[in-house]
């Protein structure tokens, strides 16, 4: 049977889904898709997944895809970070039958994406793109869909699009904002350029920006005529955001941890998950956050829910008819609502002598004053430790994959291709510490070599000839 394309794909594959929960790092595990699920996301993607580290390594695509299977979790797309044609298509091969399309990360802006040259940092290299989704669409037996980001121009946006269209790629999500805003200088995202994309191009397009409430995903749809909406951050700090409810974020929090029970994750992601929930409360009971920092366990984070709970409640029960919500949320603390982010400072603010965040200039001194919190820590952990970027050591890539090289490998290589190319070659690398030659040359110096009475089969051969 051939496989679905476009329109097609997106009604009968996906069931026309609108409401789409976005990939994210870390954060779209399965106990999380299964939470959103249960309110309203109709399509859930899986956290970005490195191709490369997918194929090499069976413990990752065990960790996360092959153990984390329920029937409930469809549809599924498996998205991957990737800069390599053939890589990505192994990799994809290796994930094609536990989902229903494989989805090519080019959104993604953060520094990580930089180093390892994927992401939103391939959006100027058309013809490896070009040559990636027409690969991944002749070779995988679902479709092939993509994740953008714009470019300032809008002419220049649409006719991405275009290209990603005609080289195979039958649903496309558009992030309206570009690589550069992300962090503070995130702003608005633009559904103009949605809108054109989506006026221009026959696929399917899922818009991804400005989703706070539910009435934001049908004013999106209304107006830029796209066929669904991504929630990415909304859907962290309200699960239930599809669904048009602003629950109590302890309810959120306790499905959450029974799911958590039932399909287990790191300890990391089900903390980061709570930090966003309880984002609004955790500002009005601070000691809560440093209990739930230093949780060891689930059933510690469940006692900080609970301790969270009868606080919130205690609240409630002493709430006067007519008392106002305080501060600018629209709602009391304690029920599930979006995180507005501050808009992108003033430049000319910054010129003015105002301190970044992470002013260099300001952290160079050594005044532990001017350091981030997190930087602070660290601080105390380590008094010499200095967080000028100048004397940070700086990463030679390896010649052939881009992972970072060892300091004193031969060839120049990551130890993955140093190994692969010294027994391909039979030579040694010390800075690895490969032996192979030395190896061999041991082995031909045993006794058996000298006795003419072993027969020839039965001596040391050298290493097969690896294909490349």
């Amino acid at each position: 049977m051939a496989k679905l394309q476009g329109m097609e794909f997106w009604r009968e594959t996906l069931g026309g889904a609108r409401y789409v929960l976005a990939p994210m790092v870390d954060q779209s595990e399965l106990a999380w898709r299964l939470l959103s699920r249960r309110h309203g996301a109709e399509l859930c993607y899986t956290p970005m997944l490195h191709a490369q580290v997918f194929v090499r390594d069976p413990n990752y695509r065990k960790e996360n895809l092959y153990s984390e299977v329920s029937p409930e979790d469809r549809p599924l797309i498996v998205q991957f970070c990737a800069n390599d044609p053939e890589v990505f298509v192994q990799a994809a091969l290796l994930a094609q039958d536990y989902c229903d399309a494989i989805d090519l990360n080019l959104g993604c802006p953060q520094m990580i994406a930089k180093r390892g040259h994927y992401g939103a940092f391939l959006q100027d290299e058309w013809e490896l793109l070009e040559k990636m989704i027409r690969l991944a669409h002749q070779k995988l037996s679902v479709p092939i869909t993509c994740k953008i980001r714009v470019f300032s121009e809008i002419e220049k946006t649409v006719t991405y699009a275009k290209l990603l269209e005609k080289a195979g790629c039958q649903l496309l999500t558009v992030h309206g904002r570009t690589k550069e805003q992300k962090g503070p200088l995130t702003g608005v995202a633009s559904w103009e350029h949605i809108k054109a994309v989506r006026n221009a191009v026959t696929i399917p397009v899922f818009a991804n920006g400005n989703i706070q409430y539910l009435s934001d995903v049908d004013r999106c749809i209304r107006e830029t005529g796209v066929h669904g909406v991504m929630s990415a951050e909304g859907n962290l700090h309200n699960p239930a955001l599809f669904e048009g409810k602003s629950p109590c974020v302890w309810e959120m929090a306790e499905e959450y941890l029974e799911l958590a029970q039932q399909y287990p994750c790191p300890l990391s992601f089900v903390r980061a998950h709570l930090f966003k929930l309880w984002h609004h409360t955790l500002q009005v009971y601070q000691e809560l956050r440093e209990d739930l920092a230093k949780a060891k366990s689930l059933e510690g984070i469940i006692t900080v829910n609970k301790e969270l709970k009868l606080k919130c409640q205690e609240e409630i029960s002493n709430l006067k008819e007519g008392d106002v919500v305080s501060g600018d949320l629209p709602f009391h603390h304690w029920i599930c609502q979006p995180y507005v982010r501050p808009p992108p400072k003033d430049a000319l603010k910054e010129e003015s002598g105002v301190r970044g965040k992470r002013a260099l200039e300001e952290e160079e001194d050594g005044n532990s004053e001017n350091l981030s919190k997190n930087k602070q820590k660290k601080k105390l952990r380590n008094p010499h430790k200095s967080f000028d970027p100048s004397v940070k050591p700086k990463y030679a890539k390896c010649d052939q994959c881009g992972n970072p090289k060892g300091n004193k490998c031969v060839f120049n290589l990551c130890r993955s291709c140093c190994k692969t190319k010294a027994f391909r070659e039979l030579a040694d690398c010390a800075g690895h510490g490969l032996l192979f030659k030395t190896k061999y040359e041991r082995s031909l110096q045993c006794p058996a070599v000298q006795d003419p009475d072993v027969p020839e089969k039965n001596l040391p051969q050298p290493p097969p000839e690896i294909k490349a």
